[in-house]
């Protein structure tokens, strides 16, 4: 059993965020989902970020910060898209952490942004789509790329497809079969850790 502290995305905690981290607790895991949004459901992720800039990106992130310091070292934390910051600046700088686990998003571990290289001993899946306008278009594949490249446990999870949040059920962009895959590797990564 793994304690998971997981992080949505710019939509906010949508039901299909809620339904994800249910499947992982049905394993018998144990999960923590804050809501950084108060309450509020944006209708795209354009809407999302818009409240994000309004309240501050650094502000937001410390926010998701000190729902970490409640929670013991120990966890393995996870994000989608605009939930992978928090998720993988403590899962690279706060001790104890047992595992990482990216969705759509990934930040590099080199150059100015970067909270430095990959911790060892901090296994991580990173999965996304292979035409996501985001994951591909921004970057963020090319970041996988290099900490499945210097990481001693790091898996890089493509799955077919354009849609940026493929994972939450709520959803339009919700592809049934890539989640299922998914979440059978999300599962088997959690009983390793």
């Amino acid at each position: 059993m793994a304690e998971i502290l997981l992080f949505h995305h710019a939509q906010g905690l949508t039901s299909g965020v809620q339904a994800f981290a249910e499947a992982l607790r049905t394993d018998g895991h144990v999960v923590h989902v804050p809501d950084l949004f108060d309450g509020r459901i944006f209708a795209s992720i354009e809407e999302g970020l818009a409240h994000i800039n309004e309240i501050g990106f650094d502000a937001m992130r410390a926010r998701a910060e000190r729902v970490a310091d409640g929670l013991p070292p120990d966890l393995v934390y996870a994000g989608f898209s605009f939930g992978v910051v928090p998720a993988q600046k403590l899962a690279q700088t706060r001790p104890g952490a047992r595992g990482a686990l990216l969705f759509y998003s990934c930040l590099p571990i080199s150059g100015e942004w970067a909270f430095g290289p990959w911790p060892r001993g901090v296994p991580v899946q990173i999965h996304g789509m292979d035409q996501d306008p985001i994951f591909v278009g921004e970057g963020d594949i090319q970041a996988a790329r290099e900490i499945v490249a210097t990481a001693e446990d790091a898996q890089l999870f493509l799955y077919p497809g354009n849609q940026h949040y493929f994972a939450d059920n709520s959803l339009p962009s919700f592809d049934a079969d890539a989640t299922r895959l998914l979440t059978q590797r999300v599962l088997e990564f959690l009983a390793r850790v």
